[in-house]
């Protein structure tokens, strides 16, 4: 259900235009409101911020399973015949939301997602990307990884460990390796699918991934290039 704002007078100067898509997944949330307004909220201080205005939203009642979202469809249209830019509060819905990315890729509209306004359209074409095998992929990587550390002694689970002694040591040091590749491992997936998606450089890769929202090993939602290359060192090119 779209609302669209009173027009602005004649004269008035050009300024970028806007077109918000929100969305809930209950029928109670929209009643009530929750979630609804805390978009609401983010997408106006991200118009303020830019000198926008906001030429109309589009309002969506809905599922997270389901793709068959008419409201999307209105938005992209509403933002080609008034050359607006699309604007949404979370990223991550769109990483969830196939059919979101499919019409958005495929319009050329302009877009915007206020917790990262830098994302482009081929971040958007990663989250599209990862999304369709993540599961799958984190699954084989994962049992891949520890067959290797079997492989290679290590015992899984959680060792008795005392303090004081080389063989202490040894056993410590072995679990925080088979920690790092099972992380690895669990993370290899989403950079794998960004380079058939599109992204060539370490720090597209690393994009991508905080795009997605992945945390790195020390639980940081930062990435830099070289993390990711010691991610790709780990588990093997």
């Amino acid at each position: 259900m779209a609302r669209k704002p009173p027009p602005g007078a004649a004269g008035e100067p050009r300024t970028p235009g806007f077109v918000s898509y929100v969305r809930v997944s209950t029928d109670q949330q929209g009643a009530s409101g929750l979630g609804l307004e805390a978009q609401r909220e983010a997408i106006e201080r991200h118009i303020r911020g830019a000198g926008g205005r906001l030429l109309a939203e589009f309002q969506e009642i809905e599922s997270g399973k389901r793709n068959d979202r008419p409201e999307i469809a209105k938005a992209i249209a509403e933002c080609r015949v008034r050359r607006a830019t699309l604007i949404i509060a979370k990223l991550d819905r769109l990483a969830r939301n196939v059919a979101f990315v499919s019409n958005l890729m495929e319009s050329g509209v302009e877009f915007v997602a206020c917790d990262n306004p830098h994302a482009t359209r081929l971040t958007i074409h990663i989250l599209a990307a990862v999304a369709e095998h993540e599961r799958e992929m984190i699954s084989a990587r994962t049992k891949a990884a520890l067959a290797a550390a079997r492989v290679r002694g290590v015992r899984l689970g959680n060792p008795r460990l005392q303090a004081g002694d080389k063989f202490t040591a040894r056993a410590a040091g072995r679990v925080r390796r088979r920690r790092a590749d099972e992380k690895a491992a669990s993370i290899r997936p989403f950079i794998d699918r960004a380079e058939k998606a599109g992204a060539t450089t370490l720090a597209q890769k690393a994009e991508a991934l905080m795009a997605l929202g992945i945390k790195t090993a020390g639980g940081r939602a930062t990435w830099s290039a070289e993390q990711v290359r010691r991610v790709i060192a780990r588990t093997g090119s």
